[in-house]
């Protein structure tokens, strides 16, 4: 008996408990899949080699400045190549066990193309969640680090950002505009700071000025402040304080994220996107390009799911030669038909509000049905 047949004996066990045929196949996979995350790492890498050197040869960076700014760059590829990674390692694994004859040893004793399967789809899922919490939590922190070396060490811009602007919408209504004639990011400082409030009728409330605010989380101390207070009878009440707590509503890095990085939404995170939508700032042409990306940017880390469902069908294929190099010359033609498309519906999507969700959803629904009928088809070969 088999491998593959003694494993068919799992089958009858309750579907939601890992049995040995799902750990077998886990494991099939996690060789090509890291083979893969090498591989599309590698040659991302490669590129990134090239423009080191450009940027010490021909703009004098220092190395450190250029390798550092290198490595806090990587982690927004790193987004691409998981998708890619899992799509070459489903294509690999199952074309050896399509090869080596275990998946018909499988269907023999019983188990369904679509049971076979199913533990690559859940570990595709669960990809695409970790892809996602990379693309939240460390991508956007990488980004802010990478800008800040390549001004401070290479461009040799002062780290100080000018001519600052923040809106915060307040709770009830109403809004709080920061304004700043610079941030200090190793001092985390504001200087020469004004805050304005507004109630829900636009009207200023309060008027708060200061000689610098230093970021103390979750709040800011502002030195030296001067605080108008307006009265509904037209008066104003002035106070003065060398020492005044204040809650902005935002840290230094998002301040300086809507003042000056605020046409670039792929450089934030979906929860800053949101900020910059819900506070009013942005021109209807922004206002569609940050809709657009904040729906782009749920539905991206799931390609990894998708790969994995178009892999499938494709990796069952018989194979006369090539092997690998095959599989990967197949990974690079979908994803550059996916990546093609995605592009595409982007676009689209940044035309009008309404269309935002839909064209970002669309590749992904349109390679799972492709997907999902390729691997009905070969279910019934």
């Amino acid at each position: 008996m088999t491998t593959a047949e003694r494993l068919g004996h799992t089958a009858p066990r309750a579907p939601w408990r890992p049995t040995i045929l799902d750990r077998y196949l886990v494991s099939e996979l996690g060789g090509p899949f890291l083979f893969g995350l090498s591989a599309f790492t590698l040659i991302f890498v490669a590129t990134q080699i090239l423009a080191i050197g450009r940027l010490v040869s021909e703009e004098h960076a220092p190395l450190w400045a250029a390798v550092e700014y290198f490595l806090w760059d990587m982690p927004a590829y790193l987004l691409l190549v998981i998708p890619m990674a899992m799509l070459l390692g489903t294509l690999l694994a199952m074309q050896r066990l399509s090869s080596e004859s275990e998946v018909t040893a499988m269907k023999a004793g019983g188990i369904s193309l679509s049971r076979i399967v199913a533990p690559l789809l859940i570990v595709g899922f669960v990809v695409s969640f970790v892809a996602l919490a990379v693309q939240e939590l460390f991508v956007p922190f990488a980004n802010d680090k990478a800008a800040y070396v390549r001004q401070a060490a290479i461009e040799r811009i002062s780290p100080a950002a000018s001519n600052l602007q923040a809106v915060t919408p307040l709770p009830g209504g109403g809004k709080q505009v920061t304004l700043a004639g610079g941030l200090d990011v190793a001092t985390q400082t504001l200087l020469n700071v004004t805050v304005i409030r507004y109630d829900p009728s636009e009207k200023p409330v309060d008027l708060i000025v200061a000689d610098r605010a230093l970021y103390v989380a979750p709040t800011w101390s502002f030195a030296n402040s001067t605080t108008y207070h307006f009265n509904p009878d037209g008066s104003t009440v002035t106070q003065f304080a060398p020492k005044l707590t204040v809650d902005i509503g935002e840290r230094p890095n998002q301040i300086a994220k809507q003042s000056i990085n605020i046409t670039n939404a792929e450089d934030l995170s979906r929860a800053e996107i949101k900020e910059r939508l819900d506070s009013g700032q942005l021109s209807p042409q922004q206002q569609r390009i940050f809709t657009a990306t904040y729906a782009s940017k749920l539905a991206r880390p799931f390609a990894a799911f998708v790969f994995t469902l178009i892999a499938v069908p494709f990796g069952l294929r018989p194979v006369r030669g090539g092997g690998t190099g095959l599989g990967f010359g197949i990974a690079v033609a979908i994803v550059f038909v996916y990546y093609v498309i995605s592009t595409i519906f982007l676009t689209v999507g940044s035309a009008a509000t309404w269309l935002a969700g839909i064209a970002a959803w669309a590749p992904n629904v349109i390679f799972t049905v492709i997907g999902a009928s390729l691997l009905r088809r070969a279910s019934r070969a």
